[in-house]
């Protein structure tokens, strides 16, 4: 709904070179995006003590760079106005914590619009596990048949195929062939792309069965 990495790397970035990892973007987007920090942290910083507190770390920096307010992706807003005034069932399912998940819809207007919020690191495993795609169609009351996921990351995009959603990947960091290669149905420039119309076509044709 809105890209963030460049601000994510960053702070990534600051955090490893000290410790001796340099993060550049092809690290990031290997190693990084999309995963859970502690997932991160314990896998390449496997001698500190605590993942969890780097991780709260790292995100309280990025909330503190976070500019307010913040650009969403091109054709989100339109898209989550037509989920309102049609009553789509709706969630936001991220691996990010709480308190990002929070300031960044918060950052870009639409806080507001989204009563669910499923948090990876709240359920029984993060992304790429379906866990947090289960979730939030238990909590909205649809079936995998019914539901359209949004992905950007691969981790992301296998987490909403594994759950059976339909998964459409955004190419706002990756190609159609990294995204297809990861699970994804199809790929769309961003929210603005023509061809969403014919994924919202689907959507309404399965609401109604």
């Amino acid at each position: 709904m809105l890209n963030s990495d460049a601000i994510h790397m960053q702070v990534f970035a600051d955090m490893m070179g000290p410790r001796g990892l340099d993060v550049t973007e092809t690290f990031y987007m290997t190693h990084v995006h999309g995963r859970l920090n502690v997932d991160f942290f314990a896998e390449f910083l496997p001698n500190e003590p605590d993942p969890q507190a780097l991780s709260d770390a790292k995100e309280a920096e990025f909330r503190a760079r976070l500019p307010r307010p913040y650009p969403a992706m091109p054709g989100v807003k339109r898209l989550v106005e037509r989920a309102l005034r049609e009553d789509w069932p709706r969630a936001i399912v991220t691996n990010a914590m709480r308190l990002n998940a929070e300031a960044m819809l918060e950052a870009i207007g639409l806080r507001d619009a989204f009563d669910i919020l499923v948090i990876g690191e709240e359920c029984p495993r993060g992304k790429p596990h379906p866990d947090p795609y289960l979730t939030a169609m238990k909590m909205l009351g649809v079936s995998p048949a019914q539901s359209i996921a949004f992905e950007d990351s691969p981790s992301g995009v296998r987490a909403a195929c594994a759950s059976g959603a339909y998964t459409v990947g955004i190419r706002s960091q990756l190609s159609d062939q990294t995204l297809r290669v990861n699970g994804a149905h199809t790929t769309l420039a961003d929210f603005n792309d023509p061809a969403l119309d014919d994924v919202l076509q689907r959507f309404d044709r399965e609401a109604r069965t």
